[in-house]
């Protein structure tokens, strides 16, 4: 058997004249006659060869029965391709192998799709034939680079002296937020296991324990519906560490995520990362996670619209609704009337906005001016108000919606990056970062009448905020924070609260009675009797980011073997039913649905 001894991709003009031996896959094939030409592809790149009968008249001969998809090995000398017949548009594009004897491995059907990237192909069929679809340089390339991110983060971490520590897949359901996967006990007849939705009570148990500094690269689940950009399993980053504040969190894990984006992409990202609090994301982007590549503040102009004669608008701001939108650079000769009050306005709607109001600012006489069917409702004071609130200049277009708050946020924060990216202000090769800081701890869920943890239940308040606990839990502020990239969050983490007291009187709050709390955490409230020290941590999503990283907008491009938007694996056709034996042997019986397959009762 031929031995491989060099990666097709990896050759280069310094070869020539060496004796080497490649293996791959046959890529394309030319039979010119006289000579045959074949690219072989491994996951480095391709390699052309060259059988010639006047040196190798049987090899030559056996080459011509080759075809697409066989597997190969080849061996013979480097050596540089005819003049005039370089192929720049590959690294090897100078070289070629006049192959002297080559074995064939294996043969293999027509693929149901060609190895290119310029192919276009349906999902389904690229998940049906993932073994395929991974053969592509552009999926090869994103799970190159998830292995080179995951390197470095395991070198950064060990560097700053953490321990890699795993903590248990089979755990304890503890139903907070997303659904928990359950996995049935075969011994503990009629108990369940819950798979982790992170490993958050395990992390703050090694710190109690005397860890101080532990992370993990680990595998989660939320039994949720998924989104372009969510699976129901999912990798993260897990980080935990001990005698820190807010502050050493995000300064050491910064300097994690500048490193990846400096060595993955060569991109300098400044340090420190700018912070930003909650509110001021809310108030000036109308989302917790907000597109800094470029400006288009959202303002609010409820006290201009509530005086005007417009009704939409007063009656909104009486109702204690707002009035707020944006200035869009230049969007007065982008968009026409139509854009706005079909395209522009169906999207709001999208997410809720009730109308979308607008003005084009025009110049005449040198000043700028409003251009509305709604102007004739605005004094010219209040014109002057609107157009010295946005900044408005000649040609630009000011877009208003008019509602609750976080209805109108709702509305407008998805509008801001649709503008931005359609007036060339967000480009794909520019990257902000922020964190943003100062989340409230809680928020009102106004269908049960209670409280909710913004984040999660262990997440500590701010010191100065803590008399809020008894008399105004509303407006609290957390130690918790985000880092935000592009209008995409990344990662998340909080100083935790290491008071057993303090974790009690939260609880409290949540109304998760000291029966629930022990029944759910029981094993972590214990451990905090034991002396906690203070402590926080971070978990960066390592499927987003390396989304980011590579430019795609579909988590199941950066994971080898991806679920659908219904959580199944269409190559292995999981989830699927099980022999009546192994539901008899776990003490369970399924019921029947009139949909699709089912198991036996």
């Amino acid at each position: 058997m031929l031995k491989r001894t060099e990666y097709c991709g990896r050759l280069r003009a310094s070869d020539v004249g060496k004796s080497v031996i490649v293996s791959g896959w046959v890529h394309s094939y030319r039979d010119h006659g006289n000579l045959v030409f074949v690219d072989l592809r491994d996951r480095e790149g391709l390699v052309q060869l060259v059988f010639d009968p006047e040196n190798h008249p049987d090899t030559h001969k056996s080459a011509r029965d080759l075809r697409c998809e066989w597997v190969i090995s080849a061996q013979g000398t480097v050596r540089r391709r005819s003049e005039g017949m370089t192929n720049p548009k590959l690294p090897t594009g100078e070289i070629e192998i006049a192959v002297e004897r080559f074995e064939l491995q294996n043969t293999a059907k027509t693929p149901p799709f060609e190895i290119d990237d310029a192919t276009n192909v349906g999902e389904e069929t690229r998940l049906q034939c993932r073994y395929i679809d991974l053969r592509r340089p552009s999926m090869q390339n994103r799970l190159r680079i998830r292995h080179r991110v995951t390197k470095i983060v395991r070198d950064f971490y060990d560097d700053n002296g953490f321990y890699e520590i795993e903590t248990p897949f089979l755990g304890k359901s503890t139903p907070e937020g997303a659904r928990d996967f359950l996995v049935p006990s075969r011994l503990c007849k009629g108990m369940f296991y819950a798979l982790p939705q992170s490993p958050q009570l395990f992390k703050q148990i090694l710190m109690v324990s005397g860890m101080d500094r532990y992370f993990q690269i680990v595998r989660c689940f939320r039994d949720e519906d998924p989104r372009a950009d969510r699976q129901a399993e999912f990798t993260q980053i897990d980080v935990e560490m001990s005698f820190v504040n807010s502050e050493d969190v995000m300064a050491l894990n910064e300097k994690l995520i500048c490193r990846i984006f400096k060595e993955i992409l060569g991109v300098e990202v400044p340090q420190p990362v700018r912070r930003m609090t909650y509110q001021e994301a809310i108030r000036d982007y109308g989302i917790d996670r907000p597109d800094l590549r470029f400006d288009m503040k959202l303002k609010d102009i409820s006290d201009i619209a509530g005086k005007s004669t417009f009704k939409v608008f007063t009656g909104v701001v009486e109702s204690g609704g707002i009035v707020k939108g944006l200035c869009a650079p230049g969007g007065g000769r982008k968009y026409s009337r139509s854009d706005i009050e079909k395209t522009l306005a169906d999207f709001v709607s999208d997410f809720g906005g009730k109308g979308l109001a607008w003005f084009k600012v025009e110049a005449e006489n040198g000043k700028p001016v409003l251009k509305s069917n709604l102007v004739k409702f605005f004094t010219h004071e209040q014109q002057e108000q609107m157009l010295q609130r946005f900044g408005a200049a000649d040609g630009d277009l000011i877009l208003l919606v008019a509602g609750p708050a976080g209805q109108v946020n709702k509305a407008l924060a998805p509008l801001r990056v649709r503008i931005g990216k359609e007036l060339g202000f967000a480009r794909p090769e520019q990257y902000a970062f922020v964190w943003v800081v100062d989340f409230p701890l809680f928020e009102w869920n106004p269908d049960e009448k209670r409280f909710d943890s913004m984040h999660h239940p262990f997440t500590s308040p701010i010191e100065e905020d803590m008399h809020k606990l008894e008399t105004d839990p509303g407006n609290i502020r957390s130690q918790a924070y985000d880092l935000v990239v592009n209008g995409s969050e990344i990662g998340g983490g909080s100083v935790r609260i290491h008071n057993p007291a303090r974790q009690a009187k939260v609880f409290d709050l949540l109304n998760i009675t000291r029966q629930q709390a022990e029944d759910r955490f029981g094993f972590f409230l214990r451990a905090l009797e034991y002396g906690a020290p203070p402590h926080g941590g971070i978990a960066f999503g390592l499927d987003r980011l390396i989304m980011i990283l590579t430019g795609t907008d579909n988590i199941r491009d950066v994971i080898a073997f991806p679920k659908t938007q219904r959580g199944q694996c269409l190559m292995t056709e999981a989830p699927s039913t099980v022999e009546l034996a192994q539901l008899n042997e776990l003490n369970l019986r399924v019921q029947a649905h009139s949909h699709g397959k089912h198991q036996p009762e």
